[in-house]
């Protein structure tokens, strides 16, 4: 929102510098972005008066023009159509600094000689001097302005560049701003009169108006002006609409901008004489209706949107644009101006489903005040009585389905000061209120009934008038005290402290974590291997693209997209790691999420490196991970084999606690990864779901157990198994002896030395008392007893 100080100026009278003013808009909430001063660069730039425009001698199309700027008569070289004798115009000397309109940068005016005449400077259009965009012609200006003055001290400004919070809508207008700056000042504001002669016949017998749907169109009013003549609006509002960054078009539209930037509510004019039979009808759009808006773009629309219609068509999009089918013209001489309320959630639905952003939607998705609509409807109509002439209808058509009743709001001294920590005097509280346009009605000495203004849509309940306080006062200014409530405890959340500590430990073993889209293509999940022939899956009523159709079900496929991404710009040694919602359907309700987190290792297993012999990252190096960071948790992992589509047969297992299956781990099938375009790789990859995880870390309770201080016992075991008894397994029995600390497997043989169908697996075994140092005849007794356990569950033999 662009809004400039002169303009603002006319409600409010404003003492401080223009940062100052800046810094205390922002401090209040209502940041200023930038402060940008029109007529900087106007040194050498004069209000000139053209005494003489003769044909170039060279050129057909160039004017030689004798400009008058007071102290001097200078000829300059002017191809402008519209410079004409008697008029007062922007003349820039020699040195003025000017843009470019070819190249939009600026540059310094030099004497140029011109097909043979030398120029001495230049006569002006508006883009020029940085006014606005027209370059057809010549800027032409209006009054009495002395000739010879700088254009600086007549046509410069100050700019303010305001960023306004979504729940202010006030603040899009300069009279919004204008009260926000009487409130910080203490001064008032002098608002607009939109007071009009009604000379013509009653509107309800010219024109006939009716809502069907009450429930998106909450109020709509409608003036009519008889008589007018379109043309150029006068260059003050010309002026002021370029400065805020509206383009002039004539003046019935840029009265309607005009309005919509002075109150914040958006008009609409439509031409009296193109309305069929006279009616207007605000309903929802008919099955395969569409309108052509006033950008010349054929809009399809859709049944959920609200249009202004006639008798025979719809005229307009309502709350977005207006239709090409009644749009002013050079011949319109009857004007119907329209301003209302409509539903915010259906102006913003319409505007983002046709990609169709205007300035009015702007203002309307913010729910604007109902009682804005006949006040701007007003003084629109008088303004197009002063500036383009007609007859105004008597009374206006106002239809409301609001349930009107002024909204009250009770506020306490000690609500205040329970809130912000400091106290406020009543008369303080009045000063401040009144300033804002609240009206107020004290009740004793500690409490105030606050009525709203009609321009307030955001203030509903006590703590937003606590809120207008601190904001008026000054955040700053509000003293820093200690908290006088208890400290509520601290609430116990067990999934983010798994969630926080699975991230630091995988970051902790050297992990990198990744962040992707919630939304995926079908296609990606099919490759992945994740989605079910019938898998339901969550598709988006409006996708952007078609990558980003549907709500994942899984983390893998954007993982695979990430090593792939990674692979292809040369990133080799990769172990990434994403934790993340999955959204799991569920019939017609809402998707169900769960917490899932997914690592990938693809690469060398050291890097560059001649000190390390270099081996592909593969299912142990997962496995391990996985180990490292469940047992990091308390927790005790037990693998198991498993067969899943997306990873490699015999290469595959599923995560296991306290039997419960938490996740799977292994290798990437080799067809999976050539659907992500990932080829003469190996990939290792693990999935756990948090939410299967998190019942055993909250049960989990550590309890320290003390070293021992006797030494151990290490003895080396080889056994022959068949080839399908997991080494997990043979693990399990062997740990469960009391005497035995751990056991790892060292080494795996299979060959000819052994019979069909086994294998030879080598274990190291610690054995270790709490009470004594162990005797070797104690541990051969403990390796008698853990043999035979594993001949009679496994049928596991001592190898020769």
């Amino acid at each position: 929102m662009k809004v400039p100080l002169s303009w603002l100026r006319e409600y409010v009278e404003i003492d401080l510098s223009n940062e100052e003013l800046a810094h205390r808009l922002t401090m209040a909430g209502l940041e200023v972005g930038g402060i940008t001063v029109v007529g900087a660069n106007w040194e050498n730039v004069f209000v000139g008066y053209v005494e003489k425009v003769e044909h170039h001698p060279n050129a057909d199309r160039l004017s030689l023009v004798t400009v008058d700027i007071g102290k001097d008569h200078i000829t300059a070289v002017c191809g402008a159509p519209n410079v004409a004798v008697g008029q007062r115009v922007a003349f820039a000397l020699p040195g003025a600094i000017m843009l470019n309109p070819e190249t939009g940068e600026y540059q310094q005016l030099k004497a140029a000689k011109i097909r043979g005449v030398t120029s001495q400077g230049m006569v002006c259009s508006e883009k020029e001097l940085g006014l606005g965009d027209d370059h057809t012609g010549i800027l032409v200006l209006e009054g009495d302005v002395p000739i010879g003055a700088p254009m600086a001290d007549y046509f410069g400004d100050v700019v303010l560049e305001l960023e306004p919070t979504t729940n202010r809508p006030d603040w899009l207008s300069v009279l919004g701003v204008a009260h926000e700056v009487a409130a910080l000042t203490r001064q008032r504001v002098s608002e607009p009169v939109g007071d009009y002669l009604e000379e013509g016949k009653p509107i309800k017998d010219q024109v006939d108006i009716r809502v069907e749907d009450t429930d998106l169109a909450l109020r709509y009013t409608a003036s009519l002006v008889t008589g007018v003549k379109i043309g150029p609006s006068p260059q003050w509002m010309q002026e002021r609409l370029v400065k805020s960054g509206q383009r002039p078009i004539n003046n019935i539209v840029d009265i309607t901008n005009y309005v919509m930037l002075e109150y914040g509510q958006p008009l609409h004019a439509f031409d009296y004489g193109k309305l069929e039979k006279k009616s207007v009808l605000v309903r929802r759009s008919r099955p395969e209706e569409g309108l052509v808006t006033l950008d010349g773009e054929n809009r399809q629309l859709s049944s959920e949107m609200l249009v202004i219609a006639d008798d025979q068509r719809a005229i307009g999009l309502a709350g977005v644009m207006g239709g090409l089918n009644t749009e002013m013209t050079d011949e319109t001489t009857a004007v119907l101006l329209e301003s209302a309320k409509f539903d915010a959630v259906n102006i913003r639905r319409t505007a983002t489903k046709l990609r169709l952003r205007s300035e009015a939607s702007t203002r309307f998705e913010r729910d604007l005040n109902g009682e804005l609509a006949s006040i701007a409807l007003r003084r629109a109509t008088a303004l197009i009585l002063q500036l383009a002439g007609g007859k105004a209808a008597k009374g206006i058509i106002d239809l409301d389905a609001r349930e009107v009743h002024k909204a009250k709001i009770r506020l306490t001294l000690e609500r205040v000061e329970k809130v912000l920590g400091m106290c406020f005097d009543m008369k303080e509280v009045l000063e401040i209120f009144i300033a804002l346009g609240f009206k107020c009605e004290t009740q004793g000495e500690k409490a105030v009934q606050v009525e709203l203004p009609y321009w307030r849509s955001d203030v509903s309940i006590e703590d937003d008038l606590v809120e207008e306080l601190a904001r008026v006062k000054g955040y700053d200014n509000i003293p820093t005290t200690s908290l006088r409530e208890r400290i509520p405890p601290r609430r116990k959340q067990p999934m983010l402290d798994l969630r926080e500590n699975v991230r630091d430990l995988l970051a902790m073993i050297g992990m990198q974590e990744t962040i992707s889209h919630s939304l995926v293509g079908v296609d990606s999940l099919q490759q992945a291997r994740v989605l079910e022939a019938d898998g339901e899956i969550l598709a988006l009523a409006n996708p952007m693209t078609p990558e980003h159709s549907y709500l994942r079900t899984s983390l893998v496929s954007n993982a695979l997209r990430t090593v792939g991404f990674n692979l292809r710009h040369s990133e080799h040694n990769l172990r990434l790691f994403e934790i993340g919602k999955v959204y799991i359907p569920q019939g017609s309700g809402l998707p169900k999420e769960r917490e899932m987190v997914v690592g990938v290792f693809c690469g060398d297993s050291a890097g560059l490196s001649w000190t390390e012999e270099q081996r592909k990252l593969d299912f142990f190096d997962s496995k391990g991970t996985l180990e490292v960071v469940l047992e990091a948790l308390g927790l005790q992992p037990k693998f198991r084999g498993t067969e899943v589509g997306l990873l490699q047969p015999g290469r595959t297992a599923e995560v296991l606690v306290e039997g419960q299956r938490i996740g799977i781990v292994g290798e990437v099938h080799p067809e999976v990864l050539a659907g992500f375009d990932i080829e003469d790789e190996k990939m290792a990859l693990f999935e756990l779901d948090l939410e299967e995880l998190l019942p055993h870390f909250e049960q989990n309770t550590r309890r320290f157990i003390g070293l021992s201080r006797f030494p151990g016992s290490y003895r080396d075991l080889g056994l022959v198994v068949d080839v399908d008894v997991a080494a997990v397994r043979i693990k399990e029995i062997i740990e469960r002896h009391p005497l035995v600390v751990w056991a790892s497997v060292f080494d795996i043989y299979t060959g000819d030395e052994l019979p069909e169908g086994k294998s030879s697996l080598a274990f190291r075994i610690q054995f270790q008392s709490n009470h004594g140092t162990l005797k070797t005849e104690t541990v051969n007794e403990a390796q008698k007893v853990i043999l035979s356990d594993l001949e009679r569950e496994t049928g596991a033999q001592l190898r020769g």
